[in-house]
This record gives C-alpha cells, structure tokens and sequence, in this order.
C-alpha cells in the first residue's frame, strides 16, 4: 500500500445527519423526560467549535432567563422547525420591547438576534424544535450577560415570571 493510501484508509468521510421527523421526534422525546423541559442535539463536535449548529427542543414550562450575548461575534439565529415560539426582546431595564411568534408556516418563521440584544425564547406548544446557530466557543454566559432584572433558573419566582412572558405571548 502507498503512504497515501494507507492514510485514505485511515480516514473516514463524514456522514450528512439529515433532519428528519425521527430526529424531531428523538430530541422533542428528551425535552419532555429532561427536568429542564429542553434538549440540545448538537450538530458541532465539540464545544470549541467555531460554528455552533443544533437543534433545541424546548417544551411549555421550561424557563430561560432572559439574556444578552455581548461578544461582537454572537449574533444568533433561530427558525422553529416545529411547534410554536414565543421570542420576547427586552431593554436593558427588563422592558419588553417586542415579542414575537416564530412557528413553521407562521407568518415569521425565524430570527436573527444581534449580539447585545436582551432576549428569551418560551415554547407556546409541546413538541417545540427549533435550530439555532451562532458563533463559538461555548462559554457559559457571564454575569453581564444574564439580565439582573429577571429570576435566574432556579429562583421561586422563575415560574410566575415566565408565566406572565407565556401570556404576553399569547396575545399576539
């Protein structure tokens, strides 16, 4: 075997993972059994990555405190491949300045949030997919980027805040 062989033999070719029901159907399954009522499948091999592309199941209940990414590089875009979305925009006092419904044959489908943007994403039906991409690495959010104003994850009150964002939406 010539070295170029052997080298060929020794690499494999990447195979295309096609979005389809099943996957949508695998990742919405581990949303609902998950006790943060979400599930990331991620196309990226690793948090380093510089491209970060997934698919985030996120069922009725589950609560993402509001929140900013403030690197110039973190631009991010949603399109909800499934269910309903709720994406509510705030100031940087915690006022609402937009929400907005994201769903499949919706009259919006998508969105891109600059980086700087105060936001959070509610699922308004079960069964909620949507793909995400932005910018690597992961790091987790910092304190600057988490919004001061709203209940983090864990706090009593996340529930009756997301509630009152859920109601909001409902609105629309």
């Amino acid at each position: 075997m010539t070295e170029l062989t052997a080298m060929s033999a020794m690499t494999t070719t990447p195979t295309p993972v096609l979005i389809d029901r099943e996957l949508l159907d695998a990742v919405g399954s581990e949303a609902k059994g998950s006790p943060r009522r979400r599930k990331n499948h991620n196309f990226h091999a690793e948090d380093a990555a510089i491209a970060h592309r997934l698919l985030n199941a996120i069922e009725p209940g589950s609560y993402l405190m509001p929140h900013r990414h403030l690197d110039a590089h973190k631009d991010e875009t949603i399109i909800v491949l499934r269910g309903r979305l709720g994406v509510v925009f705030f100031d940087d006092s915690g006022q609402v300045q937009q929400a907005v419904i994201l769903a499949p044959a919706g009259a919006v489908c998508g969105v891109d949030i600059p980086h700087g943007v105060y936001h959070t994403v509610l699922a308004l039906e079960t069964g909620t997919v949507m793909f995400e991409a932005k910018a690597g690495p992961y790091l987790p959010l910092g304190a600057s980027e988490r919004a001061p104003w709203a209940p983090a994850e864990d706090e009593a009150e996340a529930a009756a805040y997301a509630q009152s964002l859920s109601e909001l939406c409902a609105k629309i």
